[in-house]
């Protein structure tokens, strides 16, 4: 990829500006809802982008859930089979791609019912969450918050990519995690995240982040 060129925003004005582009966006499959990827590790937080995003929606009467792939972890005693700190497995197997393919996505499809699980397994716990099943309205917005989610094909219609640089990676990624690490190497070689994502955010410094504006 080569150098993007990025402006300073607030996180607020840039989830204004996220909403404003999610008004008009026709999602190109013909569904209904819109579905949105906020990608970053987990020290790049981009769950509170979602939160502003979806509260940048709501004032806009626009409905939205946001929905993140912690609460789709598979079962500790398949995605720790090979211990706790195996890489590959963190890469491959720790999240649960078929259950948000089933769960989420496809109530979404065009001629789905709109009806998705919020969360299937606590990653506290271990167990099930038996949460109940919400309904998203025609119209209302999909906003799926994780680390690695540009990799899995799954059918977003805005992709927003949380970036961090690597030492702001480490230095804001907790001791005990840092085997997880490479794994984020492993997805910007392979994915090129910050170059496929629609929107690309620097968060190096949680406050004063930097956005790409639209891509592509």
């Amino acid at each position: 990829m080569g150098p993007v060129r990025l402006e300073a925003i607030t996180w607020e004005r840039l989830a204004d500006r996220l909403a404003e582009r999610l008004l008009d966006l026709k999602p190109a499959d013909g569904s209904p809802w819109p579905r949105v990827a906020l990608d970053g590790a987990p020290a790049a937080r981009p769950q509170d982008l979602a939160e502003l995003l979806a509260e940048a929606l709501r004032i806009r009467g626009r409905p939205s859930r946001v929905v993140g792939t912690h609460g789709f972890l598979r079962p500790a005693s398949l995605r720790l089979e090979y211990g706790r700190e195996d890489v590959e497995a963190y890469y491959n197997g720790w999240f649960d791609t078929n259950a948000l393919w089933r769960e989420v996505f496809g109530p979404l499809e065009p001629g789905g019912d709109g009806r998705i699980l919020p969360d299937l397994r606590d990653p506290v716990t271990d167990r099930a969450t038996r949460s109940p099943y919400v309904h998203l309205p025609p119209g209302g917005v999909l906003l799926l918050h994780g680390p690695l989610l540009l990799r899995h094909w799954f059918p977003f219609d805005l992709s927003v990519h949380v970036l961090l640089s690597p030492a702001a990676l480490r230095r804001r990624t907790p001791e005990t995690d840092h085997w997880t690490l490479p794994a984020y190497a492993r997805y910007e070689q392979e994915t090129d995240p910050a170059g496929t994502a629609d929107v690309l955010v620097r968060a190096d410094d949680p406050r004063h982040p930097a956005w790409s504006g639209f891509q592509g």
